[in-house]
């Protein structure tokens, strides 16, 4: 299903069924060594609780989010917002943590990046290097899995020819295929050449209501970052009415580059490798009572 629907908007595409790589190693140097293992998917609180107006008390645990969706010592990769009263500023989170079980403490490989104060770039930083929880705020779509090695689906995919992104088209493809039935996938992939547009959410909150996309676009602050980026996509077809965030991916890089992908930018040139695992359950944690579709892309 995925080769067939990626061909048409790339001019190169392969899937197929591999042993998971050795995630503890380069480039990933993740805590877990695999994606395998009672895989599922939690959609936590929601962009309603950051736009119009922030919700500055909406704050979560991965170690509780584990026992929530019944896999304590699970092992999360994802995109969400950094806990602000953590980090003392608004920042992307890049979740890549294997949380606490009786015999373990949690580790926590995740990055932030940020908007450098200095000079407006991007700033990256390994979390564990300032700071000991597991905390984040506001909202994460989180894949999670038990970290163990085991069958994945390798997706391959080289020089853009249609107008989706590499995520979207996944979600697409499957949302054409699958119809009504909702399917989830997650895992993590690499752009391994070329360039992509990212965005980091500025330090400060909005002190104005962000009411529209323009106005969240004109917040936000995009940059052009280069490849290698790591990116852990969460993606599910389509939302059986649980008020999801559909697809969701954050990167980072060992350059010190990092935040939400949205595009690649170099159609031609670009490659994407990437290691995925369909979900077997979803869990929605923190539904926003009021909710909108502003700021969702």
């Amino acid at each position: 299903v995925l080769q067939k629907g990626l061909k048409e908007n790339f001019a190169d595409a392969e899937v197929s069924v591999v042993d998971c790589p050795d995630l503890t190693q380069e480039p990933f140097n993740f805590p877990a060594k695999g994606i395998c293992g009672k895989p599922r998917i939690a959609d936590v609180g929601g962009v309603p609780y950051l736009i119009p107006v922030v919700q500055k008390e909406k704050l979560y645990d991965l170690n509780k989010v584990a026992k929530d969706i019944e896999l304590p010592g699970a092992f999360f990769l994802g995109a969400g917002a950094a806990s602000s009263k953590t980090v003392g500023v608004n920042a992307e989170l890049i979740p890549i943590v294997q949380t606490k079980s009786e015999k373990k403490p949690a580790v926590n490989g995740s990055y932030i990046a940020q908007i450098n104060p200095a000079d407006k770039g991007c700033l990256l930083e390994k979390y564990s290097s300032k700071y000991t929880d597991c905390e984040f705020g506001l909202l994460a779509n989180l894949y999670a899995s038990e970290g163990q090695p085991g069958k994945v689906i390798e997706v391959k995919a080289n020089g853009r020819t249609g107008e989706l992104n590499f995520v979207s088209c996944l979600r697409q493809i499957l949302e054409k295929h699958y119809g009504e039935k909702p399917v989830g996938m997650g895992g993590t992939f690499i752009i391994e050449k070329g360039k992509a547009k990212i965005h980091i959410m500025p330090p400060e909150f909005s002190a104005c209501p962000l009411k529209t996309d323009e106005d969240v676009n004109n917040w936000l602050k995009f940059f052009e970052m280069k490849a290698p980026l790591i990116c852990q996509p969460v993606i599910v077809s389509r939302d059986p009415g649980f008020d999801l965030r559909l697809e969701h991916t954050h990167c980072f890089s060992h350059h010190g580059e990092g935040g939400h992908y949205h595009q690649d930018t170099t159609p031609d040139s670009v490659r994407y490798r990437g290691y995925l695992l369909p979900a077997e359950l979803l869990f929605r944690i923190d539904k926003p009572l009021e909710t909108h579709l502003v700021g969702r892309d």
